[in-house]
């Protein structure tokens, strides 16, 4: 059953994406924990279904096969291995201390497939426990899990991330790294994903799917700031050149005060994901306020025989142009500012997702930036989005791309590696970008599939 997945571009034509169904993890949610995740407030839980089912409804529409993550999870634990790995890590948090690690451990073997599913998504708390008992049982509040809930799991793009073809799982916030756990598993256990290929895991340095942009064959952006560090852009620039998946990386910070380093502080507060300044929709036009457009810098990060090379900072549009070998980079005006107050902050009218070249699904809500996408020759599939735009995220957000059909290649100059004679050819992305070698990037230890399983059913895509 394994099927060819791959990405090379945002905007070849959209075959097949995995999206999460808002579900019980969001009613769970209470203020208390609402402010430290990506949510003003807790969400209307069935509108936010509704609008979801309308964008999926949409996509299969047109002709995406829509897979979600609560179906391949499901399949998936009625695997020993996976099983045994999916509790493995989820109680691994050292929160939980000894005594209350064993009983939740016991309470969670001791469940089907299907309700250790829901558990893991929607958590546990202290009364759904029933038998807990110990020091760090009794000290829990009544707001307290003992497993906290995933809300921000619908964000599928965060916690993983195709380029080429391979899987790049996200290595999230702490808060975080349980959605990302998970979704490892599927990848790891799924006979979909069989002979997959890893090139990014969470015990690595932070890296989070929202902050890398495909800007074209060979050529990818990632957003340094909040939740992208330095070492992580750095970890994945190794591998993707390593792999030759790419020629040219843009390292755009997007939230680092001045003076932050290894050793201090990693973003401002509020700054949010490189895909809610800029998304791409169509080989040469980027989605993107004029305050961004104008004011992102860029350093290009390129291979050589001893490492890497980092350019200075250069206008992020001017960067874009030359690693992606057009004249210039077309802007289309978001009609959102980005960061400037609540307002701003909250409509993330840049995030849209492109279905192919000129089509993209939009919520119906940024009539500004669906105006501005219509009068460049853009069509716009409208979806609600009362609900969920104001968990903030956009269509991008809430589907990670696993298969487009290949964009057309551009030709290339050979890079600073290469060896070329006066007068040489120009020589296409792939073949620039094939074996060139990077010392100091240590393979992932999650690489490769397993072995496709005898007999495994075909997954229905609207099975939940």
């Amino acid at each position: 059953m394994t099927e060819i997945q791959g990405v090379d571009s945002e905007v070849g034509q959209l075959n097949a994406v995995l999206v999460h169904r808002p579900g019980p993890e969001l009613q769970r949610m209470t203020p208390r924990q609402a402010g430290r995740l990506l949510f003003g407030a807790p969400p209307w839980v069935s509108k936010a279904r509704e609008e979801h089912d309308v964008l999926c409804d949409q996509l299969r529409g047109h002709g995406v096969r829509v897979l979600y993550f609560t179906s391949l999870l499901q399949d998936t634990l009625e695997y020993e291995g996976a099983r045994d790995e999916a509790v493995r890590l989820a109680v691994a948090d050292t929160r939980l201390g000894d005594e209350l690690r064993t009983q939740l451990r016991t309470y969670l073997e001791n469940l089907d497939s299907e309700q250790l599913c829901r558990v893991l998504i929607a958590g546990l708390t202290p009364e759904e426990l029933r038998l807990g008992h110990g020091v760090v049982f009794e000290l829990l509040d009544r707001h307290d899990f003992v497993l906290d809930p995933l809300p921000n799991l619908v964000f599928t793009r965060d916690s993983s991330f195709w380029i080429g073809d391979r899987v790049a799982v996200a290595s999230l916030s702490s808060d975080r790294r349980r959605e990302a756990d998970l979704m490892g598993v599927v990848y790891r256990h799924h006979p979909r994903f069989a002979q997959t290929r890893w090139l990014y895991q969470p015990d690595l340095e932070n890296v989070d799917g929202g902050d890398v942009l495909l800007l074209g064959p060979g050529v990818v952006a990632v957003g340094v700031g909040q939740r992208t560090t330095p070492a992580g852009t750095e970890r994945l620039a190794r591998r993707l050149f390593g792999s030759g998946l790419a020629h040219t990386i843009l390292a755009l910070p997007v939230g680092l005060p001045r003076g932050a380093g290894p050793g201090g502080p990693v973003a401002i507060s509020g700054a949010g994901h490189l895909d809610t300044l800029c998304t791409v929709v169509g080989p040469d036009a980027f989605l993107m306020h004029p305050a961004a457009a104008y004011t992102l810098t860029a350093h290009t990060i390129s291979p050589r025989p001893d490492g890497m090379r980092i350019s200075r900072p250069q206008p992020f549009l001017e960067a874009a142009a030359q690693a992606m070998g057009i004249s210039r980079v077309r802007v289309i005006d978001s009609g959102t500012t980005p960061f400037s107050g609540p307002a701003g902050r909250w409509d993330d009218g840049s995030n849209v997702l492109a279905l192919g070249h000129g089509v993209v699904v939009s919520h119906e809500r940024n009539s500004d930036t669906n105006a501005s996408l219509e009068a460049a020759g853009v069509r716009v599939i409208r979806v609600p989005s009362s609900e969920l735009g104001s968990i903030r995220g956009g269509p991008r957000c809430m589907t990670c791309s696993i298969s487009r059909d290949p964009a057309a290649r551009r030709e290339q100059p050979a890079p600073e590696t290469a060896v070329r004679s006066p007068g040489a050819a120009r020589v296409p992305v792939a073949a620039a970008a094939v074996r060139i070698p990077v010392p100091g990037s240590r393979e992932a230890s999650y690489s490769g599939g397993v072995p496709a399983v005898r007999g495994w059913p075909e997954i229905g895509a609207d099975r939940l």
